[in-house]
């Protein structure tokens, strides 16, 4: 049995898909969370449940809506699971009537009752029920409460509704309706009735479908001659989907005066929260000391005790183990030098962060549940808007933050082609968490008293980049007007303990695979490059291939302060992988009596030159997986290469600009 579960955005959908489940997807309190269809199998093994993106209508608007409709178009649906957040019913069902429309067997998951008595709303169950002539059951999605009584009714098979035609659309309509119901009579396997509507209301996957079955001037004469009708019989006719809008509104009215009763109370909490965080003038503010907290918590007060202690086990016990292994075995010296120097080193140099790592993700996790990541698209959609954005393109930033690839995924949520266009491209520009170790590795050597400002002027640095660009590109390339920003403010919450560490496992374990494979592999092929060149194998690292590569490019590299062919060749591997950086660098600069990397690095770069380093690393060029996502996102070999070229020649400036503006004033 395949079953669909659908609803608006932030009614705990992705938190009932687990909890029906047993498996685990990213869990976020804000919209935008679901871009594409997730699959999953009951506990019961009842069939498979289908978590589809969110969406406020089934006339799509953006990518990822579209996906809702295609599937309804083109795959098998048994019954459709619909979960409503029982603290905004009205705008919830403007969507639950059109999916009764659809004609499948529903039952409706009732969500956020407890949200909906704390703003004074009580919700009459069986009415409603009666009202919407199917099966209602109260949840809370978070906890699994009532979760057990929803699969039971769903797994119901006698349980068969004859669903009753809640709307009745006028005179003019339902003739139009009866209409283009006859002429698909016996031509498609879906209900016509749900066909006809759709198309009226002008949702184009729809329109595609019906003109490959009826001719396309026969459906368009059909709707003029309904709208002419439409526009006779009503002087404040606008359109056909503001029309049939306002009848199902009608109908919304009626059963939420039957069904639900409203007290007054006082404000709510969350919005005398919401009136200081979301603040014209303190908004921002507030935002970048919540960051400045967390860049303290991750590389002073929690991270770097910790990143140390992992660094001694490694660089200790663990090297000890392995030599005592290879030394049982008889290894070779070229076996010794590539499990110490490559493997260990190379790898074990990137795992040293993953407590920093899992710090950030996990304060991250604590502000996305929290539902203050929506504030801060709120807040961000002022700036965004002088730009040509609107705060909806914050979101893919947001959780660029995290990773450029889910990060531009999200674009998906964005409605006009040329604003999710313009921030795939700009996405990159945010700090992930693949650049994280290096950050730690620069300012653990050079900015020791200041290591939370640096990373902090670091991700601001990404943002204000972004936004400049943006208003050049919105200028040039990709000229058009700003659609308008509408989001939805979810309830605070207090995250629960298991929630929090899920999404921070589901942020941080790429991380970790990626040192598993990623990282190995290349700490394995930069150490082949280093130990071998052209006078054999064996050599001086300054006679290595990987020393003839990376000197090759190093000169383009000292206007901007770091013109070695240690520095160039790390930059080479990041395009991998950011965290291959570090490896390359721990292979590069191994030196064992030495007691860590960062002091070798003081040899080598000035605080001015490290800081422009940290600035290349920000902007230059995505990794390989960011880079094939433009691709599948786009579409576009052109706008896959334009990322990656503006995206270099934008950090050399800015880094051109930092380093010898630094020397100007004596920085050096």
């Amino acid at each position: 049995m395949e079953i669909a579960l659908i609803g608006n955005p932030n009614t705990g959908k992705t938190s009932l898909f687990n909890n029906l489940t047993g498996s685990y997807e990213y869990v976020g309190n804000w919209s935008g969370v679901t871009v594409e269809k997730k699959v999953g199998v009951f506990k019961n093994n009842i069939g498979r449940l289908i978590d589809l993106p969110g969406v406020y209508s089934l006339n799509p608007l953006s990518k990822d809506e579209g996906v809702v409709t295609s599937y309804f178009l083109e795959e098998k649906v048994d019954r459709l699971l619909n979960i409503i957040d029982a603290s905004q019913l009205e705008r919830n069902l403007h969507l639950t009537l059109q999916l009764l429309e659809y004609g499948k067997h529903s039952l409706i998951g009732l969500n956020m009752v407890d949200v909906a008595k704390m703003r004074g709303i009580q919700i009459d169950v069986e009415k409603l029920a009666k009202s919407l002539g199917v099966p209602v059951i109260p949840v809370v999605a978070r906890s699994g409460k009532g979760c057990d009584v929803l699969v039971e009714v769903i797994s119901d098979q006698s349980n068969q509704q004859n669903l009753k035609r809640l709307v009745y659309y006028g005179k003019e309509v339902e003739e139009a309706i009866t209409k283009l119901t006859d002429m698909l009579a016996g031509k498609t396997d879906h209900l016509p009735r749900w066909l006809a509507l759709q198309w009226f209301e002008g949702n184009q996957y729809v329109k595609q479908h019906l003109q490959e079955i009826i001719e396309a001037e026969k459906l368009e004469s059909l709707t003029k001659e309904l709208e002419e009708k439409l526009k006779l019989a009503n002087n404040h006719f606008k359109s056909l989907a503001n029309y049939i809008y306002s009848k199902r509104k009608e109908v919304i009215e009626l059963i939420i005066e039957n069904a639900v009763h409203k007290e007054t109370k006082a404000v709510p909490l969350s919005e005398r929260i919401d009136t200081i965080v979301t603040n014209r003038y303190l908004g921002m503010p507030i935002f970048l000391l919540f960051m400045y907290l967390m860049f303290m918590l991750t590389f002073d007060w929690l991270g770097s005790p910790l990143t140390d202690a992992l660094d001694s086990f490694i660089t200790g016990p663990i090297t000890v183990v392995f030599e005592s292994i290879l030394n049982t075995v008889n290894a070779s010296d070229f076996i010794h030098a590539l499990v110490i120097e490559g493997l260990v080193t190379g790898v074990g140099g990137v795992l040293v962060f993953v407590p920093q790592i899992f710090i950030l993700f996990f304060f991250i996790s604590l502000l996305e549940d929290s539902g203050y990541m929506a504030r801060v698209a709120l807040v961000m959609d002022r700036i965004m808007e002088a730009v040509g954005l609107n705060g909806k393109a914050f979101i893919p930033m947001m959780i660029g933050f995290g990773c450029n690839v889910p990060g531009i995924m999200a674009a998906r949520t964005i409605e006009t082609p040329r604003e999710r266009l313009l921030t795939i491209l700009l996405t990159p520009l945010m700090s992930c968490s693949a650049r994280l170790p290096v950050y730690a590795l620069f300012v653990g050597a050079f900015f020791v008293g200041h290591k939370a400002f640096i990373v902090l002027s670091l991700y601001v640095l990404g943002m204000i980049v972004a936004l400049i660009l943006a208003k050049i590109f919105t200028a040039t390339l990709l000229k058009s007007e700003t659609s308008l920003f509408v989001i939805e403010l979810p309830p605070y919450r207090l995250p629960q303990i298991q929630s929090l560490w899920r999404s921070t496992w589901d942020k941080g374990k790429g991380f970790v695979r990626k040192a598993g494979t990623f990282i190995f592999a290349g700490s394995v092929f930069i150490w082949l490059l280093s130990y071998s060149g052209p006078g054999g194998l064996e050599v001086a690292m300054d006679d290595s291939f990987l020393a003839a590569i990376g000197g090759f490019i190093a000169p383009m590299f000292e206007p901007i302060g770091f013109g070695t062919w240690q520095a160039s060749a790390s930059l080479i591997t990041g395009f991998l992988a950011k965290e291959a950086v570090i490896s390359t660098m721990n292979i590069i600069y191994f030196v064992p009596d030495e007691a860590s990397l960062q002091g070798i690095l003081a040899g080598y770069y000035s605080p001015l030159a490290a800081y422009s380093f940290m600035v290349f690393i920000l902007l230059y060029i995505p990794c390989l997986a960011t880079a094939a996502t433009i691709y599948k996102e786009t579409g576009s070999r052109k706008w896959t290469a334009f990322s990656l070229l503006y995206a270099l020649a934008i950090a050399y400036v800015l880094c051109l600009v930092i380093y010898q503006g630094g020397k100007l004033f004596g920085l050096v």
